[in-house]
């Protein structure tokens, strides 16, 4: 089993025995989404690659920051700090961002190797730097690239 699915299951269990059910529950939600994917591409979950891993905890994240979003705009703050909360647990089992200097100098060489002279060419930009950096915020590689590019 790859070492992240141990560590998520380890934690799990030992939120289950401290009695920490927030925890428990946000990691088994998370266990479950893992499952899925690997029925989805019909492999055992020990067979996951740690990008598929990452893959799902990054989805996971969006959509607490969508929901957390919408709960806000509809005067749900209570819900929104649930959902805030179950972000930080779940971004603790990704690995660190590159900083924006590191992004922005991916965002340059990436401008260059394309040749993009206009916004038109944002998706070649953004492909091209989310393969250098897989961890890196596309929201932020985004608006460095319409930055440099406008």
């Amino acid at each position: 089993m790859p070492p992240l699915i141990e560590t998520i299951h380890e934690d799990m269990k030992r939120a289950m025995r401290s009695g920490e059910t927030f925890r428990r529950d946000t990691l088994r939600f998370l266990e479950s989404a893992l499952k899925s994917v690997a029925i989805e591409k019909r492999l055992a979950l020990s067979q996951l690659s740690e990008s598929d891993i990452h893959a799902v905890i990054r989805r996971s994240i969006k959509q607490r920051e969508d929901s957390a979003k919408q709960y806000r705009a509809g005067s749900r703050e209570e819900l929104a700090e649930k959902e805030d909360r179950e972000r930080e647990i779940l971004s603790a089992y990704m690995p660190s961002a590159p900083d924006s200097q590191a992004t922005r100098l991916a965002v340059e060489q990436a401008i260059e190797e394309t040749q993009a002279d206009s916004s038109k060419e944002l998706g070649k930009v953004i492909g091209v730097v989310m393969k250098s950096l897989p961890h890196a915020d596309g929201s932020e590689v985004r608006r460095i690239a319409l930055e440099i590019l406008s």
